[in-house]
């Protein structure tokens, strides 16, 4: 007996079907899943008290004051950071961001051979170290507008040590 093609593949899908269905009956015969009687579990929580009655958060130390101990080689670990943009050498080419050699002391938007966007550019100032502690706490507050798109390095610690570094850049 000849059968054609569509009766072949006819077969082949009734087949494949009625396989899919006898395995999920199988399964299901021989695994037994155990439904809870309620979804999910309770967490048991300790009256925390009023908020008032909690100790106060000790605040982090200014950055000022974190320079005069901050180390410099942790200051090169949060500079990875930047470098996917920023270069740290001297002579070293601009790369997305401009070279941060000698930034300490520079003009601000004024770095030879690199086109700043024009908020930087008319800042007009000079990069000292409380200057750059403003900027790298938050660049988009500091220089609304500008291109960089680093929202910036919130812990105190972490900014004293990479200022420290900067400024060793020389």
């Amino acid at each position: 007996m000849q059968f054609s093609r569509m009766e072949k593949l006819g077969f082949g899908v009734l087949v494949t079907a009625w396989v899919v269905w006898g395995t999920n009956k199988i399964g299901d015969t021989l695994v037994h899943a155990n439904e809870p009687e309620k979804m999910g579990f309770e967490v048991a929580v300790a009256d925390q008290g009023d908020a008032q009655d909690a100790a106060p958060k000790e605040a982090e130390k200014p950055v000022m004051e974190l320079i005069a101990t901050a180390d410099p080689k942790a200051g090169a670990k949060v500079f990875k950071k930047c470098t996917a943009c920023h270069s740290a050498e001297a002579g070293a080419k601009h790369k997305i961001g401009p070279n941060l050699w000698e930034i300490v002391g520079r003009g601000q938007g004024k770095a030879d051979g690199f086109n700043y966007s024009g908020t930087l550019a008319g800042l007009g100032g000079t990069w000292s170290i409380e200057e750059l502690n403003k900027f790298l706490d938050n660049p988009k507050e500091y220089a609304p507008g500008n291109k960089m798109t680093f929202r910036g390095i919130p812990k105190n610690a972490d900014r004293a040590a990479l200022l420290v570094y900067l400024e060793s850049l020389k």
